[in-house]
């Protein structure tokens, strides 16, 4: 399913419901703490593609708005990542979901 964040009443993206949830809890954590930032999308190409950089700051009209009423499972280390990323000089951008890594288990 897929979900739109709506920047300023200027701008737009689509992500699937699951990437936007991901982004949301990123996001939402760094305008919580007064933390502005760069996030930097990929267009659709039907929208002429090329890719669009909004600064996002605590007074910034953000709407989240998820096609799907479920709440998906949090990946914490995609959390970490793109965390990691959002305060990085480049900003934040959508990165691939990180596999989960298997717990080890001791040898019998």
């Amino acid at each position: 399913m897929m979900g739109r964040l709506n920047y300023e009443h200027e701008a737009h993206a689509d992500f699937d419901d699951r990437a936007l949830t991901h982004l949301q809890i990123v996001i939402m954590a760094k305008l919580r703490r007064g933390e502005p930032f760069m996030f930097t999308w990929i267009n659709d190409a039907r929208e002429g593609g090329g890719r669009t950089t909004a600064w996002l700051h605590p007074k910034a009209d953000l709407v989240f708005r998820f096609q799907g009423s479920a709440h998906p499972d949090i990946n914490r280390a995609w959390i970490e990542a793109l965390t990691e990323a959002a305060n990085s000089p480049a900003g934040l951008r959508l990165l691939p979901e990180p596999t989960a890594t298997p717990v080890a288990t001791a040898s019998r």
